[in-house]
């Protein structure tokens, strides 16, 4: 038996902190949310999109999404996919959100459960500025 433990395992067993260098808080489980499908925005190497920007989706933003190509209001049942509909929370890639930003169409985030290497690719000032409390 080996005793040897995959990156994936290790990144989970860490605690991942928010953009506010606190404990990350769960985004979301309706529908399941993140690149670990387990509630919080967290990522690993693996990941190239960097699923770490926890997003309270809006009309606005899944039409924008959907327009450059990402879908996500349509349901995948074959996935196990229920498609997003507006008010859903959702652990979105950090430059689609901030390329939505820059577009006038970035969602409103929750700062407690965006993981902190958000901040590697998004000022913390525009996350702020597009906050909820306590969503």
């Amino acid at each position: 038996m080996s005793s040897a433990v995959t990156a994936a395992e290790l990144n989970s067993q860490q605690p991942a902190l928010n953009v506010l260098a606190q404990p990350l808080q769960e985004c979301g489980c309706q529908p399941i949310t993140g690149w670990y499908r387990d509630g919080y925005c967290r990522t690993d190497g693996a990941d190239l999109g960097r699923h770490t920007v926890c997003c309270v989706v809006n009309e606005r933003f899944l039409s924008y999404t959907r327009a450059q190509g990402n879908d996500l209001s349509t349901p995948l049942p074959q996935y196990g996919f229920p498609g997003l509909k507006p008010g859903d929370h959702w652990c979105v890639c950090a430059g689609r959100w901030l390329e939505a930003y820059e577009d006038g169409m970035a969602p409103p985030v929750r700062l407690e459960a965006c993981e902190q290497s958000a901040l590697e690719v998004i000022p913390l000032e525009l996350l702020r500025e597009n906050a909820v409390a306590g969503a």
